[in-house]
């Protein structure tokens, strides 16, 4: 596949202390991971949970550092979509977006100038205004997803976060990837919906107890899950 490579992983590993009944462990959330994500690059990321899908997309956002192995990344923006990091719940939808875009490496009179989109686009309305403690599951969503799409990071991690919340936004959402995506951005999504990895994705990396199963084509890599899915299936 033609294209400049952003971020590269070859037997990347990461692991978290565990506490045992009998001294403490390390678990291996990432044991033997190898990818390579290029620009444009359309990827789907599958597995059963506990496979580390959302570990790996912390490592490819430089929020977690492997622990062995090898991490190439450019000098390129990552913005990680997660509703379980990246906001300060006692400060405001408006006081957070413009948080996210200085972390992304934006001035802030550049982020400033995008707020107003960002409010339209989130459909927040007066709870632009509010503590996003105050916020539901879907309305952090309609945030995150919403100061993504204006700043505009070179890669664009979503985790899970387009199955929050209502279907129309869900559904607007998905359009505004798709734009995004056939301009040549580059985006990498978890997902549990393989209907919305067919509808926004063209390659699919399969990730099983911590390890790189399958890289490569949509429908070829679905095909090979689905078998192991089969074959691990219980007899009735």
């Amino acid at each position: 596949m033609n294209g400049e490579v952003l971020v590269e992983l070859r037997n990347v590993g990461v692991a978290f202390s565990a506490k045992r009944s009998v001294g403490d462990s390390r678990f291996w959330a990432l044991e033997d991971v190898d990818l390579t994500l290029r620009r444009g690059q359309r990827l789907g990321v599958i597995g059963r949970n506990g496979a580390g899908k959302s570990t790996l997309l912390r490592v490819i956002a430089g929020i977690l550092a492997p622990d062995r192995g090898h991490m190439k990344r450019g000098p390129v923006s990552c913005q990680l979509l997660s509703l379980a990091l990246g906001f300060v719940p006692h400060l405001s939808g408006r006081d957070n977006a413009v948080l996210s875009g200085l972390m992304l490496g934006l001035r802030r009179r550049e982020i400033v100038a995008r707020l107003a989109a960002i409010h339209e686009f989130s459909e927040l309305g007066d709870f632009f205004e509010q503590p996003i403690q105050t916020y539901s599951s879907g309305m952090m969503m309609r945030l995150a997803f919403s100061v993504a799409i204006q700043v505009e990071p070179d890669v664009l991690l979503i985790d899970e976060v387009l199955a929050v919340g209502d279907a129309e936004f869900q559904q607007k959402s998905g359009a505004a990837l798709r734009a995004r995506m056939g301009e040549g951005h580059t985006v990498v999504l978890v997902s549990h919906s393989e209907a919305q990895i067919a509808a926004l994705c063209d390659r699919v990396l399969w990730v099983e107890h911590g390890r790189s199963v399958m890289e490569g084509d949509r429908d070829e890599v679905f095909a090979a899950y689905h078998r192991d899915l089969h074959l691990a299936a219980p007899a009735p």
